[in-house]
């Protein structure tokens, strides 16, 4: 059986994509076309009620029962679980697997996404913002310079999902004026994730559908109009 897995070509839904090629489950894409507002379909909200991608479905969930799971780090989670790999057996390093994806689902990926609203889909330049945010990208990139100058991965000596989900968010860093020269060890880091053939397979997963150019009208009221905050 195999698992459904509800997304688009974003850092969060790669996660997950990469996550089951390097578990080797099978999985079906179905894909939710957030800038046209498919993630709001009420079949679509029966599955996550914040009516966000990623989310899959299990039909072979514990117990050999159907489970429906929605957030991102949850899902790398419940995967690594169920396949038994990509996640530290023993408690400690269990826990520092779980710090660092904990640290991409509340830093990296929250600062890296308020980065790209307000250098470029915010409707207006706000200096503020654009300075706080581009401050706080690179902060958190001293930060994973800091740990990968300690240990080879995120986790420590081994691959991980916290390293599976980081790594999306720090690709195409000319997206948010980096330079990976300024941090080697994220940089050693990056290049060898990016090498593995299951990573490239994961970001190929609907790769046709990757936005090119700007955001039409639809799709930036869709995203970030009045549409995204309708009570549902």
């Amino acid at each position: 059986m195999t698992i459904e897995v509800f997304t688009w070509p974003t850092p969060n839904g790669h996660k997950v994509h990469i996550a089951l090629e390097e578990l080797g489950l099978a999985y079906t894409v179905v894909p939710v076309n957030i800038g046209a507002g498919e993630q709001f379909k009420p079949d679509f909200l029966a599955i996550t009620p914040n009516h966000r991608i990623p989310a899959i479905v299990d039909p072979d969930g514990p117990g050999g029962q159907r489970l429906a799971l929605f957030e991102s780090g949850a899902i790398l989670v419940y995967l690594a679980e169920k396949a038994g790999a990509l996640i530290p057996a023993d408690p400690a390093g269990r826990y520092t697997c779980l710090q660092w994806l904990m640290f991409q689902m509340g830093g990296v990926g929250p600062m890296f996404g308020q980065y790209g609203h307000f250098h470029s889909y915010a409707p207006e330049v706000i200096p503020y913002a654009r300075d706080r945010y581009a401050k706080e990208v690179g902060r958190l990139h001293r930060v994973l310079d800091k740990r990968l100058s300690e240990a080879a991965f995120l986790a420590g000596d081994d691959y991980s999902i916290a390293d599976i989900a980081t790594f999306p968010w720090i690709r195409n860093p000319e997206r948010r004026a980096i330079d990976l020269a300024d941090f080697p060890h994220v940089k050693r880091w990056h290049d060898a994730i990016a090498a593995r053939p299951a990573v490239q397979r994961g970001v190929a997963v609907l790769a046709q559908n990757q936005r090119v150019g700007g955001m039409t009208d639809q799709e930036r009221e869709v995203l970030f109009g009045k549409t995204q905050f309708q009570a549902r």
